[in-house]
């Protein structure tokens, strides 16, 4: 306890030290100016991703058991400081603006998604053998476009993993998912990702990531479906003659248990969506944070449609299905931690050129101002790979200009870049998308010895950064 005091205390004392007043003067409502904040004030922030990466693997069980307590730890790191630099009312009015406009809704659509998808059984004998395997991952990234990349994954996690209960190596199975399912699958209609979603928003058209991405995403598919049917057959002739009689033996008709989550699952698709296009004007405000009725409507039909979900699925079927509370526990308590410290590092990308990751945003234009359309890709990415992808997806769409008939028309590749890269680049950490933690804690929670945080950069270095880098070089180098 001593040291987290004198921890804090330092920081607050270098913090002081590095940077400006970050207020701009305003008599109404706070305003958080990021072109004063000091790159310090990113060590929160890195400090609960290195938290996730470093403390399960040395204390595994301390984890578990903890892990609100230093995502709290971490939030608490910046919340004190920032309050005593910039006052607390600007500290009051940033943690309300991001839980309430950011984290709820958030949590709200994944503890929807978690419960309605969580009542959808399958019955019957589904074999995990490597064709099987690669049908799943297809239909997920089929399917993810049009129900959310979180939604299909909650969908179809449970399956693939009852389907491969048997096996003992199955790791491989889990990261391609989150590759495939969770991320790139996303990739067609502003349904799939929330970036494409910001970019419909902004009057992008519905159908553009269909007509522009569709082809890289192809590749990047297939050749992920290619690669991983391979890796699954060689497992799959490693494993033990008497798990592989065990996964044949039995076969039962299929069925499907909870038919009405899938009414459901789309009863959310249809409200996220509404509560993008129905603009009422009409809003709540709290301490200057205006809540929007479309967004009060659209959270309280998630629940209620979770509701609905938790008494029309009978107990037994979900006790089969393997659910439990502990995987949305563990991701709300995360994410609480990574909302809150996150808002400095996205206040200073905000602040451009005249902030201070300058650098960052001078890369991606030549000294003509012409856009450099593979370090958008690349930066749009790796941003996205550890910052939430929607805000780093506005940063660069604005970076390019922000007119939508510009970027549409002879910026079109520049925009692909960023909607590309927002989107394929979230499967490169476990924190880079919404589902991926979830799929992580779910599969751990029935047995699975899951990747740590870097285990599982390695995975995706070895396996999507070269593929990246081909679609880089084919796409978006001029």
């Amino acid at each position: 306890m001593y040291r987290q005091m004198i921890h804090l205390l330092v920081l607050v004392g270098i913090i002081l030290f590095d940077s400006e007043s970050a207020i701009a003067a305003c008599k109404s409502v706070p305003s958080l100016d990021g072109a004063s904040m000091g790159l310090l004030w990113v060590i929160p922030f890195v400090g609960i991703l290195l938290s996730i990466a470093i403390i399960p693997l040395i204390a595994r069980e301390f984890w578990h058991q903890h892990l609100g307590k230093i995502s709290a730890f971490w939030a608490i790191t910046l919340f004190v400081p920032f309050s005593i630099i910039f006052g607390i009312d600007l500290a009051i009015y940033e943690m309300l603006n991001v839980a309430l406009l950011e984290y709820v809704p958030f949590i709200i659509m994944l503890l929807s998604l978690f419960i309605v998808a969580g009542g959808v059984r399958l019955t019957g004998t589904l074999h995990g053998t490597p064709a099987i395997n690669t049908l799943i991952l297809f239909l997920g990234t089929v399917i993810a476009s049009w129900m959310s990349t979180t939604g299909a994954s909650m969908l179809l996690i449970r399956p693939i993993l009852k389907a491969n209960k048997h096996r003992q190596h199955k790791v491989h199975i889990i990261i391609f998912f989150i590759f495939l399912v969770g991320n790139i699958g996303g990739s067609l209609t502003p349904l799939g990702d929330p970036p494409l979603f910001l970019g419909f928003l902004k009057g992008i058209s519905f159908f553009w990531p269909i007509k522009h991405i569709i082809i890289p995403m192809a590749i990047v598919s297939f050749v992920l479906l290619f690669v991983f049917y391979f890796t699954d057959r060689y497992w799959w002739n490693k494993e033990d003659a008497g798990v592989l009689h065990q996964l044949t033996k039995d076969k039962h008709s299929f069925g499907l248990e909870g038919k009405v989550n899938i009414l459901l699952l789309c009863s959310i698709i249809g409200a996220v969506l509404m509560s993008g296009l129905w603009k009422t004007g009409i809003s709540i405000e709290i301490y200057h944070v205006y809540y929007y009725l479309e967004n009060i409507v659209r959270d309280v039909l998630l629940l209620i449609f979770a509701f609905i979900s938790w008494r029309l699925t009978s107990s037994e079927s979900r006790q089969a299905n393997g659910f439990t509370w502990f995987p949305i526990v563990e991701v709300a308590k995360l994410f609480a931690g990574i909302f809150l410290t996150i808002i400095p590092v996205i206040a200073i990308l905000q602040a451009g050129t005249e902030g201070a990751l300058r650098e960052v945003i001078l890369a991606v234009s030549s000294e003509t101002g012409k856009p450099i359309n593979l370090a958008y890709f690349w930066l749009t990415g790796l941003l996205s790979s550890f910052l939430d992808n929607a805000p780093t997806y506005l940063v660069f769409f604005n970076t390019a200009g922000g007119e939508v008939d510009y970027l549409v028309g002879s910026l079109s590749t520049t925009l692909l870049a960023i909607s590309a890269g927002a989107v394929f680049m979230g499967a490169n950490t476990y924190i880079g998308n919404a589902p991926n933690f979830m799929i992580k804690s779910i599969s751990e929670e029935q047995g699975i010895l899951m990747p740590s945080f870097f285990g599982y950069m390695v995975w995706s270095g070895f396996i999507l950064l070269p593929l990246f880098m081909v679609v880089g070089f084919v796409f978006f180098i001029d």
